[in-house]
């Protein structure tokens, strides 16, 4: 009977030791293999925002209106455009785009015929209750990729982008 409690307390004891090894063994591989994850995850920005910054809107706006461009087969792109264009602009500025695209046959908020890879906005000054931010557009990938700016302004106090300019 003592040969059969010493064999079976051997067995658990070496059963205990395989799972030990193997838990710690995981607990050394898990925060490698979660490494890859959260350095991809701490390398992408996080997205936020607030309605009440202007410059907050001409980035959302911006965003928004090339995916609805960028996304021309689907037949809600257009519509969802010119609904983002009589949210975001005030009406004069809708009025000048329209005249641009009329006279120039091109899209007056990107003023181009195409539709960017990439945008970004920065904030570039305020004064006489307006905004201004640069939008950099940029039209393939690579080192050689074609950038433009174009100059937004906005209304302080109604939020709405009220002049948008080619810049450089």
């Amino acid at each position: 009977m003592h040969d059969m409690t010493m064999r079976l307390h051997s067995r658990t004891l070496l059963l205990t030791a395989a799972a030990l090894t193997a838990a710690l063994s995981l607990t050394a591989v898990t925060p490698a293999l979660a490494g890859t994850g959260a350095a991809r995850a701490a390398a992408a920005p996080a997205a936020q925002g607030d309605p009440r910054s202007a410059n907050q809107r001409v980035a959302d706006f911006y965003g928004a209106y090339i995916d609805s461009v960028w996304g021309s087969e689907d037949p809600a792109a257009s519509a969802d455009a010119k609904a983002l264009r009589s949210f975001y602009l005030s009406a004069a500025a809708q009025k000048k785009v329209a005249a641009y695209e009329a006279a120039q046959h091109a899209d007056g908020i990107l003023f181009a015929q195409n539709v960017p890879v990439k945008w970004s906005v920065v904030y570039t000054g305020s004064g006489a209750g307006h905004a201004t931010n640069r939008v950099t557009l940029t039209w393939s990938d690579g080192p050689g990729a074609q950038v433009t700016h174009i100059d937004v302004q906005s209304d302080l106090k109604t939020l709405k982008i009220t002049d948008l300019k080619q810049a450089d």
